[in-house]
């Protein structure tokens, strides 16, 4: 383990765990630390209550000889997971006193093994954005940057939210989800580690849509051992999730502590080539210098297809979510309009007044690749874009133990960047989208840092269900 772990603020779980003081004890510090930070709006959701009833239990699980796996470790949860009897928005107007009467499956397993919820943490509205400037219950900052004296610099997105309260110590890890990089490029930005598993792994029910086929549930937390520690616990076949996996799941800590001596990691040309900038040579220079140290063999590999890796993404992401943001018309839950004169005027003015500017552009886009007469020339070719780009993994992964590359173009980048046009932003994506089309699992690993002394991050991604690897060749990174 590092030597520079903060445990001041129990920067993972074994320093947290080893810390004197009870349960209970402990969580009043890291509660007293989310209030002395409310200023960075990652927490929008407080449950310090509950927080402090869950630590009592803990207490009380260990006295009596029955400690769970996460017995007390304090998470923060995105606020697009449903917790009953705590309110759950998406980052969006329209949810914003939407108060859910379940739980979803994946938090309910981290209550049983007796983690603690800290409160729910802010978000891209809907999950739709890489600078969680887009909720409305405000932007959120980043502590890193703050840290270094830059302000005005955005955590990423869309779990932005989750990765600043984990960088700023709020906490010791954070559910987050994925569509299309929302965990790897905060997790990036904030100079922590994000995984996004394979599409399956974890339960997607009670979670609130955007991209059915894209989304998925992961971890952003400290070190690679607390992220496999805490994806042992969530993942899982579930019933109530058809797209769930149904084999036999992995343990996820086995590979934990294994040496990377001759092991393949493979480095798209596509990406070292064709889309090398001053901050992804950082890291290309960092990666070579990890290879020196810990003799593993870098084998460049190559993905033909993916140049239009982030056009498909696109057009089934918002093709998608035209369709699941559909139910929120103002007549069974959330936000409704008052004045109204008729049943057209109730769900235009609820959408009008519920949505963002951003959530309303990625409707129309998506309502008009799925209308008739452009299904054909958008949609399914994007289908079949992406059923090459599966193709492409599968073969580069043949030869090859994991896939590695920038986790993002540049390092986090100010507010006001991308806030005249929408496309600079989604061209930011181009590093991580393409394992959400194919359903892989991949971390990211901070490595290197720019000029201003911004984290980056490298991504590493290995074949469907080969989450153990990943962790594992990020954990080498991490004890090296």
């Amino acid at each position: 383990m590092r030597s520079d772990q903060d445990t001041s603020t129990f920067g993972n779980f074994d320093a947290y765990t080893a810390a004197d003081g009870t349960r209970a004890q402990l969580i009043d510090d890291v509660l007293a630390r989310c209030e002395a930070k409310a200023d960075l709006n990652a927490i929008i959701t407080p449950t310090a209550e509950i927080a402090r009833e869950q630590a009592a239990a803990s207490d009380a699980a260990i006295a009596d000889g029955k400690a769970r796996p996460l017995e007390g470790i304090p998470f923060t949860i995105k606020d697009n997971f449903c917790t009953m009897g705590v309110r759950t928005t998406a980052g969006s107007k329209i949810l914003e006193n939407f108060v859910p009467q379940y739980e979803s499956t994946v938090t309910q397993r981290l209550w049983d093994a007796g983690a603690v919820m800290l409160g729910k943490v802010n978000m891209d509205e809907f999950g739709m954005g890489s600078s969680t400037t887009s909720s409305y219950f405000g932007a959120t900052g980043n502590p890193t940057a703050l840290d270094l004296g830059l302000s005005d610099i955005v955590p990423g997105g869309s779990s932005g939210g989750s990765a600043a309260a984990v960088a700023a110590g709020l906490g010791l890890a954070s559910l987050g989800t994925d569509t299309g990089g929302s965990i790897r490029q905060p997790a990036s930005f904030c100079g922590i580690y994000g995984m996004k598993p394979s599409y399956g792994l974890c339960s997607r029910w009670g979670i609130i849509s955007y991209a059915s086929s894209l989304d998925q549930a992961g971890v952003l937390a400290r070190s690679p051992r607390d992220i496999a520690t805490t994806l042992n616990v969530i993942s899982g076949e579930d019933a109530k999730d058809s797209t769930s996996y149904t084999g036999a799941y992995p343990d996820l800590t086995a590979n934990l502590g294994q040496d990377l001596k001759g092991k393949k990691i493979g480095i798209p040309k596509e990406f070292f080539h064709d889309k090398n900038t001053a901050h992804t040579q950082i890291v290309w220079d960092a990666l070579q210098k990890k290879a020196a140290e810990l003799q593993f063999e870098i084998v460049e590999v190559s993905l033909p297809n993916i140049a239009y890796a982030l056009q498909a993404y696109y057009v089934i992401a918002l093709s998608e979510a035209s369709s699941n943001l559909a139910r929120y018309d103002g007549v069974r839950y959330g936000h409704r309009a008052e004045n109204v004169k008729s049943i057209d005027d109730l769900y235009e003015q609820t959408r009008s007044e519920g949505f963002g500017a951003e959530v309303k552009r990625r409707i129309m886009l998506g309502t008009y690749c799925l209308s008739a007469g452009h299904y054909d020339q958008y949609y399914q070719r994007a289908c079949k874009i992406r059923r090459m780009i599966t193709e492409d993994f599968n073969t580069a992964l043949q030869s090859v133990d994991v896939l590695a590359w920038p986790t993002t173009p540049t390092s986090a980048f100010s507010a006001k960047a991308h806030s005249s046009d929408p496309v600079e932003m989604y061209l930011e994506d181009v590093f991580t989208v393409p394992v959400n089309l194919a359903g892989l699992p991949a971390m990211s690993v901070p490595l290197g840092q720019c000029e201003q002394g911004l984290p980056l991050g490298l991504t590493i991604a290995a074949g469907h269900l080969q989450d153990a690897e990943v962790i594992g060749v990020a954990d080498g990174f991490f004890a090296s």
